[in-house]
């Protein structure tokens, strides 16, 4: 078993720091695309953040991904962790006073590791780390629990466009 890329356990995890609305004007990913409910917590320097996805039975991938056991695809948790990351730069730029610009696209995933699944009725607690940052490039390690436990773990690279 993976460990937490950090302790979450002082966190309210029910806490909105940022929510749905100013998501809309974070992300460009919406309706079936937006894989983040909200964000729970970001650091005050803006290295560290935790959001929220509470998987529903009416997913566009219920149906289809598997027949009578759905099962989250993999890749929409890696789209919910680069989410979270996606967030996490946008407000680093922000503490360091710097504008943005452009759009932000992803370069790599590397180190995707799945160690669980997960299904309608759960709630996905997504873990974001900055392992780099540069105006227009960063990388973060990200991980998806449940109940506690690490399903997946991946890393991201972005650049603004």
């Amino acid at each position: 078993m993976a460990d937490p890329l950090f302790d979450i356990a002082g966190h309210d995890l029910s806490h909105v720091h940022v929510p749905p609305d100013r998501l809309d004007e974070l992300l460009p990913q919406s309706g079936d695309m937006r894989q983040l409910d909200r964000v729970v917590w970001i650091d005050p320097p803006a290295k560290h953040a935790i959001g929220v996805k509470t998987l529903r039975d009416d997913e566009f991938w219920v149906p289809g991904h598997i027949p009578g056991r759905p099962l989250l695809p993999g890749v929409m948790m890696i789209e919910a962790a680069a989410q979270l990351s996606s967030v996490l730069y946008k407000y680093r730029l922000e503490a360091d006073n710097l504008q943005f610009d452009g759009f932000l696209g992803f370069t790599r995933v590397e180190h995707g590791v799945f160690r669980g699944s997960a299904e309608p009725g759960d709630t996905l607690v997504l873990l974001a780390v900055e392992k780099k940052f540069q105006r227009r490039r960063f990388a973060c390690q990200a991980q998806g629990l449940k109940d506690g436990q690490v399903i997946f773990e991946v890393e991201c690279t972005g650049m603004r466009i």
